[in-house]
């Protein structure tokens, strides 16, 4: 059996981290070592403050790191450095294991050859709304699917589909294909997808392995995650121009009111669809941020510190 290292990022954690370390370590994969990436000592301190925390976690490697320094692409490419196991899982701090099966079904998929990496089913977490709970379905099927370059045309978008909340990947492949977008206002897992798709490799939805992850955002939040999105995409036409995100959006519209009419939730209709024009709004304006002026970027962007980074290393050549 091949080692596997775990990748978490890390800003202000509470208690549900320790949930995530003893299920991570009950995993009928053994996890070699999982590596920490944390953002702001401070809180990492004010969590593990009279615990045993090091004692009982004796494989877990933490790093600091300020905000200013944090990026999707580059501080998760840092945490891979960390690594040396040919295979290692990317989660971020809300993705909690359904069960201990999780990384056996996750890695199953990079047993083939040609396949860069494989990600889990998110399922929603008990204190779901029901329209969290139908896109956690719609997004993430019962239904395992391998994408590869002969699907692009007939998946569009979702055939460059990946997500990072849990994603296991190959190390030399990842290597190879040049590692994650360094610098990066989101996206860097479906911009890796893409790359290693493009390059003749698969990426595989893993069904099977399944995590706890939900999200019950207001219109304001959706907006802004939105306008990020738009932004990314705005900046890898390379990855994105000739397919669009809109058809895979109206898809789900359609799809959301027929379900809440059916099933009884037909006074949520009107907030769902005040949620999707933030989302549309939001990502709009994102793919057309270069028209914007600076103050208006601040305001509608969830990621502050991404354009303060911009700022100080726009011209330098260490970022790509």
């Amino acid at each position: 059996m091949k080692e596997v290292d775990v990748i978490i990022p890390v800003y202000k954690p509470d208690k549900t981290f320790f949930t995530l370390i003893d299920k991570l370590e009950k995993q009928t994969v053994p996890v070699r070592k999982i590596i920490v990436m944390n953002t702001e000592q401070k809180y990492f301190d004010r969590l593990i403050y009279g615990t045993p925390f090091a004692e009982k976690y004796s494989n877990i490697q933490v790093t600091h790191l300020s905000k200013k320094e944090f990026n999707h692409g580059d501080t998760r490419n840092r945490g891979v450095k960390r690594s040396q196991a040919p295979i290692f899982v990317m989660m971020t701090q809300d993705a909690l294991p359904e069960d201990e099966f999780l990384l056996e079904n996750l890695i199953r998929p990079l047993e083939k050859e040609g396949t860069a990496v494989s990600y889990a089913r998110q399922l929603p977490a008990k204190d779901c709304n029901e329209m969290e709970r139908f896109t956690r379905a719609f997004n993430y099927p019962d239904t395992s699917v391998e994408k590869s370059a002969a699907d692009v045309e007939r998946l569009g978008i979702k055939a460059y589909f990946c997500s990072n909340a849990c994603a296991a990947y190959k190390r030399d492949i990842f290597d190879s294909l040049g590692e994650f977008v360094r610098y990066t206002i989101f996206n860097e897992d479906m911009l890796y997808a893409a790359k290693a798709v493009k390059a003749g490799y698969s990426v595989v939805y893993a069904a099977q392995a399944r995590v706890i992850h939900s999200h019950n955002y207001t219109g304001r939040q959706q907006f802004h995650r939105n306008f990020d999105l738009g932004v990314s995409q705005a900046q890898h036409p390379e990855v994105f121009e000739g397919i669009t995100s809109e058809k895979e959006g109206f898809a789900l519209v359609k799809k959301m009111t027929s379900h809440l009419w059916q099933e009884g939730y037909r006074s949520q209709i009107p907030m769902f669809y005040f949620n999707s024009a933030c989302r549309y709004a939001g990502f709009a304006l994102g793919k057309n941020y270069r028209k914007l002026p600076a103050k208006l970027i601040l305001k509608f962007t969830m990621n502050k510190e991404y354009w303060e980074q911009e700022k100080r290393i726009k011209s330098s050549k260490n970022f790509r």
